[in-house]
C-alpha cells in the first residue's frame, strides 16, 4: 500500500423552505456577489458564464419563495439599466457567509474529533472551504 494520505472534511450547506425549494446557496451567493459588485444581472451572468435569463430566474424563484426582493431593478434606458443588492439582499449574503464559515469550521472540529485518532492529520491544516459546485 502506498503512503498514507491526510483526509479532509468537505461540507456543503444550503438554505430550502419548507416544500424543499431552494432560497440560497453557494451558486446563488456567487450571483449576488457579481450583481453587487458589477452593478448588473447581464455583466454578472457574463461573468458566471450563465445567460442573462438563468441569473435571473434564480433570483426570481429566491425572492417569490421569501416573498421579499433581494434586487432593486432599474431598467434600461439612455443610460442603461442596473441593479444593487436591496438591504435585505445584503443581509442575506453576509448571514449565509457567517453560516458557511461557521459549518466548515464545527466540520473541521467534528471530523478531528472522530478520524483524528484512526487518519492522522490535522484537518484544518491545509484550506477546508466549502468548495465545489452546487446549489
Amino acid at each position: 500500500m502506498g503512503t498514507p494520505r491526510k483526509l479532509v472534511v468537505k461540507s456543503k450547506i444550503w438554505i430550502e423552505d419548507e416544500n424543499g425549494g431552494l432560497i440560497f446557496g453557494s451558486g446563488r451567493l456567487r450571483m449576488l456577489d457579481a450583481i453587487e459588485r458589477l452593478g448588473s444581472i447581464l455583466a454578472a451572468a457574463k461573468e458566471l458564464s450563465m445567460s442573462y435569463r438563468a441569473v435571473w430566474g434564480k433570483i426570481k424563484a429566491t425572492e417569490e419563495r421569501l416573498g421579499r426582493t433581494l434586487l432593486a431593478r432599474q431598467v434600461g434606458g439612455a443610460q442603461g439599466g442596473g441593479s444593487e443588492l436591496t438591504p435585505l439582499g445584503k443581509e442575506l449574503v453576509e448571514r449565509f457567509r457567517k453560516l458557511q464559515t461557521m459549518a466548515q469550521e464545527d466540520a473541521d472540529h467534528l471530523f478531528e474529533d472522530f478520524f483524528a485518532e484512526d487518519f492522522p492529520g490535522d484537518a484544518r491544516a491545509e484550506g477546508t472551504g466549502a468548495e465545489g459546485t452546487g446549489p
